[in-house]
């Protein structure tokens, strides 16, 4: 995955083989996700990489992440839960999501059709984060660590996988990850579980 967030815009968040390709999911939506990200940086949001994501922090917090996919990109708020949706844009990460969090774009010219709306959004967002408010945390089969928490938080592609997984195998990653006795540790194992749970897959399987 990259690690300078210039990369993201140039070339894409490095975690596929259509990597610095024309194929690159962020080619397609590009002026889009540069329009997101003016927006973004004209409020003050600090920009940093995470997950080969460009991510938006506020007040020592992630505030939002972009994402692009094949069929869409996207504008991930991290406590999404706690934010007023008048304008009804939010949606879940995944079918097994409780709280909408994100706004998707699945054409061109949106980001600047919806701006008004997008930067109330941030805005409430960042006073959220000024007054260190969190979302509710979901109610899961069994608790996840923190580590793993934190990689869905700022990963919308890993978020939506783990949440179509079967109740097992979620648990299997909660043990897998959480078992580990320091904090390193677990989220070096977050970050490498990645690959199987966007396959599907459960930690104890190949």
């Amino acid at each position: 995955m990259i690690t300078e967030v210039e990369d993201y815009f140039t070339k894409g968040c490095g975690r596929c083989e259509r990597f610095d390709t024309p194929d690159c999911s962020t080619r397609r939506w590009i002026d889009d996700i540069n329009a997101l990200r003016a927006l973004l940086l004209s409020e003050g949001l600090s920009e940093h990489v995470k997950w080969g994501h460009p991510t938006y922090m506020h007040a020592d917090r992630n505030v939002a992440i972009l994402g692009a996919f094949r069929e869409d990109h996207r504008l991930t708020f991290m406590d999404g839960a706690l934010l007023d949706d008048p304008e009804q844009l939010l949606e879940p990460a995944g079918p097994n999501s409780q709280h909408p969090t994100l706004i998707r774009f699945t054409a061109l010219g949106q980001v600047a059709e919806r701006e008004d709306a997008i930067m109330a959004y941030v805005r409430e967002a960042m006073k959220n984060a000024e007054r260190g408010l969190r979302a509710p945390q979901e109610k899961r089969e069994v608790e996840l660590p923190e580590e793993l928490v934190e990689a869905l938080a700022s990963d919308p592609e890993l978020s939506e996988a783990f949440d179509a997984l079967t109740p097992g195998r979620r648990k299997s990653w909660a043990i897998q990850i959480g078992s580990a006795k320091q904090a390193k540790t677990r989220a070096a194992r977050a970050a490498k579980a990645r690959d199987k749970i966007l396959a599907g897959k459960g930690a104890l399987e190949y």
